[in-house]
C-alpha cells in the first residue's frame, strides 16, 4: 500500500490504513477469534481469495493493527492476532461503526415492511 507523504488530517491516514473492502472484516474477526489461523479467516470471511487475504494482514501488519506468531514445527503453524496498541484501539471506531450499520439496516428493514 502507497502511504502518502503528506496527510492534511489524521483522519487521512486512519483512512487510508483502513480503506478496502477486506480490513475491517478481518480486523472484526480478530476480535472475536482472538488468534486466528489464514485457513480460519479465510473460511470464516466468505468470499475472500486467501491472495488478498495475506495482502491485507500484510497491510494491517505493516501499519502496526495486527501481528503474527510462527510456532515452530511441521506442519508450519501461524496465528494472527490484534496488537495491544493499535489493534485493539481502532476495535473501539469499529464497534460505532457497527453500531451505526446496525441501526441503518433496522430503519431499512422498517422502512420496507411499511
Amino acid at each position: 500500500m502507497k502511504v502518502r507523504k503528506e496527510y492534511t488530517c489524521p483522519l487521512e491516514i486512519t483512512h487510508d490504513i483502513l480503506k478496502g473492502k477486506w480490513k475491517t472484516v478481518i480486523l472484526w474477526q480478530l476480535k472475536y477469534r482472538g488468534r486466528a489461523s489464514l485457513s480460519q479467516l479465510e473460511k470464516d470471511i466468505k468470499g475472500i481469495s486467501q491472495k488478498m487475504l495475506l495482502e491485507q494482514l500484510h497491510e494491517l501488519r505493516e501499519f502496526g493493527l495486527v501481528d503474527k506468531i510462527q510456532h515452530d514445527g511441521y506442519p508450519l503453524k501461524v496465528e494472527y492476532f490484534l496488537t495491544e496498541d493499535r489493534g485493539r484501539t481502532i476495535i473501539k471506531a469499529l464497534e460505532i461503526m457497527q453500531e451505526l450499520g446496525r441501526e441503518y439496516l433496522d430503519e431499512k428493514r422498517a422502512t420496507d415492511i411499511s
